[in-house]
C-alpha cells in the first residue's frame, strides 16, 4: 500500500508538471471560488445577525445587561448595585438609564382647529448622565442632527430618529412619527397630568431600536418631570476591562446579590430570541448554499479527471502493462484532485483573512437593520475545508476507478 501510494504521488505530480499552466491555474480558481463561496456566503449571513448583536452590545447593553425584573417599576437594589460594580475590578465603566413613557407632540403650536388631527408619538423616554452614556455606548456619535446633551441640559432632549417621519417614512403609514421636527423644534412631553416643552437639541440615529426609538433627558430633568421619588433605575450597562469575559462579569455581579432584585443578563443572552432564531437560520441557509457550491465543484473535478483519463487511457494501459498497479494509478489521480482542492483551499483562506475579513470589519456592510460584519471563526472553516478535500477526493477516484476497470489491452488499443 505504502508502495503504491509512493507511486501514485509520483505519477501524479509528473502529470501535474506537464499540464498547460493555465489549466492547472483555471481549476484552482475554480476550487478558490468554491470554498469562498462554502464560507463567505454563510459567514456573511451569519455576520448580518452578527453584526446586529455587536451593535447591541457596543451601543446599548454594555458586556452585562442589568435591568427591572418582570412586573417591578425599577430595579428597588439599584443603590447597593451600583456600589458593587464601582468595587469590582473586573467592571470598567457603566452607565444607568431611567426609564418611562410619554406621549410627544408637534404640532401643538401651529393646530388652530381643535378638530385637527394632533401631530403624536407615543415614546420611552431615558434620564441619562450624558457623560457617563457616552463613554459607555458612544451615544454622542450617533447625533446625526444637532448636538449631544450635556448635564445642564434641563430644557432639551435628543429625539430618537425612528420617531421622526423624514427618517421612518419607509416604515409606512401604520408606525407613528412625528412631521417636521429638526433641532431647534418644539415638541410637548405629556406624562399622565405632567406636562412640558422641551427643545430639541439633536436626532440619534443608530441602527439598534432601543436607541432610535427613544427621548434622551439629563437624570435631574427625569427626575424632576417623572416626580421620581427614588433613584433607582430601570437600566444599568456595564463594560468589562478587556480580556474579561462577560460570563465572569456576570457571575460576579450575581455573587455580590445582584440577582435578588435585578435581572443580570450578558449581552448574547439580552438579545430578543428572534434575532438568535435568524442567526441559526442564516447559518443553516449559507450551508445549503455552500452546499451546492461544494456539488458544483465536486462536479467540475470529476468532468476534469475524467477527461484526463479518457484522453491518456493508452498511457494508462501502456503503465499497467509494465507492472505499475492500478492502485497507484488510483492514487495518482486522487492526488490531483487533493492537489487542486487544497492549493485552492489554501489560497481561499489567504484571500478569506488576508482581505476580506479585515476589509469587511473596517467597512462593515451597510444593511438597513445592521452593519453586517463576515464571520469565520478558524474551527468552522477547517470544517469546512475538510468537507471539501473528501468530496473531492471521492469525484477524483470514481471516474480514475471507471477507465482504470477496463482491459489493458483495449487500453492500449484505443478500444
Amino acid at each position: 500500500m505504502l508502495t503504491s501510494l509512493r507511486v501514485g504521488i509520483l505519477l501524479g505530480l509528473r502529470q501535474i508538471q506537464r499540464a498547460s499552466i493555465w489549466t492547472t491555474f483555471l481549476i484552482i480558481f475554480i476550487m478558490m471560488l468554491t470554498f469562498l463561496n462554502l464560507v463567505g456566503v454563510s459567514g456573511i449571513l451569519v455576520g448580518l445577525i452578527e453584526g446586529s448583536v455587536e451593535a447591541n452590545r457596543n451601543q446599548y447593553t454594555g458586556n452585562v445587561f442589568i435591568s427591572t425584573p418582570s412586573g417591578d417599576p425599577d430595579i428597588k437594589t439599584t443603590n447597593s448595585i451600583l456600589q458593587t460594580i464601582e468595587n469590582i475590578n473586573e467592571a470598567e465603566n457603566y452607565s444607568y438609564r431611567f426609564l418611562s413613557n410619554a406621549t410627544i407632540e408637534a404640532n401643538y403650536k401651529t393646530r388652530r382647529d381643535q378638530n385637527e388631527v394632533r401631530d403624536t408619538v407615543g415614546a420611552q423616554i431615558a434620564g441619562i448622565n450624558p457623560e457617563r452614556e457616552n463613554s459607555v455606548t458612544g451615544l454622542s456619535n450617533f447625533v446625526v442632527e444637532g448636538e449631544y446633551l450635556n448635564n445642564n441640559d434641563t430644557e432639551s432632549i435628543l429625539i430618537g430618529a425612528n420617531l421622526l417621519r423624514q427618517y421612518a417614512a419607509d416604515f409606512g403609514e401604520g408606525f407613528s412619527t412625528l412631521d417636521n421636527i429638526s433641532p431647534g423644534a418644539t415638541v410637548r412631553l405629556t406624562a399622565g397630568d405632567k406636562t412640558k416643552e422641551y427643545k430639541v437639541k439633536g436626532v440619534v440615529d443608530s441602527k439598534v431600536n432601543e436607541t432610535s426609538l427613544r427621548v434622551f433627558m439629563t437624570e435631574d430633568e427625569f427626575v424632576r418631570f417623572f416626580d421620581r421619588y427614588t433613584l433607582n433605575v430601570n437600566e444599568i450597562a456595564v463594560v468589562s476591562k478587556p480580556g474579561i469575559g462577560e460570563d465572569i462579569l456576570k457571575s460576579i455581579i450575581l455573587r455580590s446579590g445582584a440577582g435578588d432584585g435585578a435581572k443580570v443578563q450578558t449581552a448574547e443572552e439580552s438579545i430578543p430570541q428572534f434575532l438568535n432564531d435568524i442567526k441559526i437560520a442564516f447559518g443553516i441557509l449559507g450551508n445549503i448554499i455552500g452546499g451546492i457550491g461544494i456539488v458544483v465543484a465536486s462536479i467540475t473535478i470529476f468532468i476534469i479527471i475524467f477527461i484526463n483519463a479518457i484522453t491518456r487511457r493508452k498511457y494508462i494501459g501502456i503503465l499497467k502493462a509494465i507492472g505499475i498497479r492500478a492502485r497507484s494509478i488510483q492514487f495518482a489521480y486522487i492526488f490531483q484532485s487533493i492537489f487542486y482542492a487544497l492549493s485552492g483551499s489554501l489560497l481561499g483562506m489567504a484571500v478569506l483573512y488576508g482581505l476580506l475579513v479585515p476589509t469587511v470589519a473596517k467597512n462593515p456592510i451597510d444593511f438597513p437593520f445592521s452593519d453586517g460584519i463576515l464571520v469565520a471563526p478558524i474551527d468552522d472553516v477547517l470544517i469546512k475545508l475538510l468537507i471539501l478535500l473528501v468530496v473531492t477526493i471521492l469525484a477524483g477516484f470514481i471516474p480514475a476507478w471507471m477507465i482504470i476497470r477496463k482491459n489493458t489491452l483495449d487500453s492500449i488499443l484505443g478500444r
